[in-house]
């Protein structure tokens, strides 16, 4: 069990493989802010209602630049029923091993009903487009969340130096 990664930490390089069937690195998109977000499982209620308004943003979130990818330790069949089932417009990415919600610090102990046990905590990382942490949501609370990120991706798009567009 890590740390949560501090904005201006630089986001680890990771590949897993995700729901479309492609394998996924973070470097991949080197270039454009990312929206990695880790959940716990597909469909429970909050994972549910955190996707779908995901989903929902997901045209002002592209519109900024920014690429979504969800984490969880579910397997790609369940990732794959979970995005058909809700409509999902952006890649779930298999973490079976949490060897990548580590390293971002998302997986800890938690306590349910009095029992012990580690598991994805809710978090959600702004990532600029050099691959520098802006933004750390590390207890997500599912709603009014997507407003929170794509209010910090709005804050970002305006401090980030304008490339020039060839």
């Amino acid at each position: 069990m890590g740390d949560f990664l501090e904005p201006g930490s630089p986001a680890p390089d990771f590949t897993l493989p995700a729901d479309d069937g492609t394998h996924v690195s973070l470097a991949q998109f080197r270039g454009k802010p990312v929206v990695l977000y880790f959940y716990p499982r597909d469909n429970t209620p909050g994972c549910t209602r955190e996707a779908q308004a995901f989903r929902d943003r997901h045209q002002a979130l592209t519109k900024l630049g920014a690429v979504v990818l969800g984490v969880s330790p579910d397997g790609l069949e369940s990732h794959v029923k979970f995005r058909n089932q809700h409509k999902l417009n952006f890649r779930l990415l298999s973490d079976t091993d949490h060897r990548v919600a580590e390293q971002y610090g998302a997986w800890r102990e938690k306590v349910r009903f009095g029992k012990k046990s580690m598991g994805i905590q809710r978090s959600t990382y702004l990532i600029d487009a050099e691959g520098i942490v802006h933004k750390v949501w590390k207890k997500v609370n599912v709603e009014g969340h997507d407003d929170q990120v794509l209010a910090a991706l709005k804050e970002l798009q305006a401090t980030e130096p304008k490339r020039s567009k060839r």
